[in-house]
């Protein structure tokens, strides 16, 4: 590794350990809620929550169609990164009207889900619901596609959310994608009517990450090839090997995967959140999610939630997050 990046590396390790000021510190208890598979985003934000040193990832719940797939997508990654010992929920596959958005299709085709080291549940929306009961302590619930399964386990148990605080990337409020006007968000638009479940439920907190900070993230420059660099780490090997088949097969995004910079990392601001708030701006808002997918404010709007709507420090969480992915 050249100089600069031994120096990139060790400013982002030291900014990490700004957060985790003690080796003792609590480990949350965290499920991640995904529809890995589509866009590598969330391929991105499940090694950084298995790199966040105050996150103990114990369920990957996938969904919210063509869910099998999915599953092997986050099968074989866990494996190939070292975390086997994760156990995996198949989410509701209602939702599935036979389209396949399978960016990384050649990456898992050949992949064997009966030979997972660890333990796969058919039923996502009953794993959920055990899981959260039998923790004894409080639960993180990190949803970074659209919700569900999440909304259905909420339907059979409402009392899951008392337990737990939720952290999702969803909405648009002041800011669309690409900069532009507010918009009706993908997580959003695909299940609004889920979405409304969701933050209907009496959680122990609710913050979300709508494209006003989620849509503007990623790693250039130093960051970036540090990490497509890192040839010897398992998890980094991982992700770039999915990476250049996602980009490869993707229709939706300019991908400059060999040159300069990632795609755009949205759902690793969530994964951020469960661990600090300090680098970006929080309200909370009133409002209402429509039928076609936005979220609008509204005094009256039947539902609030924490908003993270604007950065403090943008570049200090690429930061951050480049020296997590870098430090095994």
């Amino acid at each position: 590794m050249k100089a600069p990046f031994r120096h990139l590396v060790t400013l982002a390790t030291l900014a990490v350990a700004v957060l985790v000021p003690g080796a003792a510190q609590a480990r949350t208890p965290v499920v991640l809620v995904t529809d890995i598979g589509t866009d590598i985003d969330d391929t991105w934000a499940l090694a950084l929550a298995l790199r966040s040193p105050e996150l103990d990832l114990k369920l990957v719940v996938v969904d919210p169609a063509d869910t099998a797939y999915r599953a092997k997508v986050a099968a074989k990654f866990l494996e190939a990164s070292g975390h086997a010992r994760v156990d995996l929920a198949i989410g509701d596959n209602s939702l599935f009207n036979g389209d396949k958005e399978q960016t990384l299709l050649p990456w898992v085709e050949h992949y064997d889900m009966g030979k997972y080291p660890g333990r796969v549940f058919q039923d996502g929306v009953g794993a959920l619901v055990d899981f959260i009961h039998k923790s004894t302590e409080p639960v993180t619930v990190i949803g970074i596609g659209p919700v569900n399964t999440l909304a259905l386990a909420l339907k059979r148990d409402p009392s899951l959310a008392a337990k737990c605080r939720f952290i999702g990337v969803g909405g648009s409020f002041d800011v669309g994608y690409g900069g532009g006007p507010p918009a009706a968000e993908t997580n959003v638009r695909v299940n609004p009517e889920g979405l409304r479940t969701v933050l209907a439920a009496p959680w122990k907190d609710i913050l979300l990450t709508p494209l006003d900070t989620c849509g503007s993230v990623g790693l250039a420059g130093e960051r970036y090839h540090a990490i497509w660099s890192a040839t010897t780490d398992p998890m980094l090997r991982a992700l770039i090997e999915s990476y250049c088949i996602f980009a490869s097969r993707q229709t939706w995004m300019v991908c400059d995967y060999f040159t300069t910079r990632s795609t755009i990392l949205y759902d690793c601001v969530a994964v951020h959140l469960a661990c600090s708030e300090e680098l970006v701006d929080i309200e909370t808002a009133a409002f209402d999610v429509t039928p076609d997918g936005h979220t609008r404010r509204s005094p009256k709007g039947p539902f609030k939630a924490r908003v993270a709507l604007r950065w403090k420090n943008r570049d200090g969480f690429e930061a951050q997050l480049a020296g997590r992915l870098l430090s095994p």
